[in-house]
């Protein structure tokens, strides 16, 4: 269902490190939001809700509500860095339109 390369867990278990969440998982969703009509949200939680659905990559909890699930079908989660800056990306190859920024979309 959804892919999150090695440098994002990399980058993920950092920010969990710091913020001494050790205990936590990764929860990824959607929420209406953009000029597009949906942005991805990011955040930890301590605990998996009876709706999320549950992944696991090498060793880092993902969790997705029930409602994000269906915008979040095959997308892909990477960190980059570069010129202007570093950031997680999220690729969803069922996208039909993005905003300007790419911080929205639209299926």
């Amino acid at each position: 269902m959804i892919e999150i390369t090695p440098r994002a867990v990399d980058e993920v278990r950092k920010i969990m490190k710091s913020q001494g969440l050790s205990d936590s998982a990764l929860r990824v969703g959607v929420k209406p939001s953009g000029c597009s009509g949906l942005e991805y949200v990011m955040d930890f939680s301590t605990d998996a809700l009876p709706d999320d659905q549950v992944f696991e990559f090498s060793g880092l909890k993902v969790l997705i509500d029930t409602n994000s699930a269906a915008y979040l079908e095959e997308i892909r989660l990477d960190w980059g860095e570069g010129l202007l800056g570093s950031g997680f990306k999220f690729s969803n190859p069922n996208a039909s339109k993005t905003c300007g920024c790419g911080k929205s979309f639209s299926v």
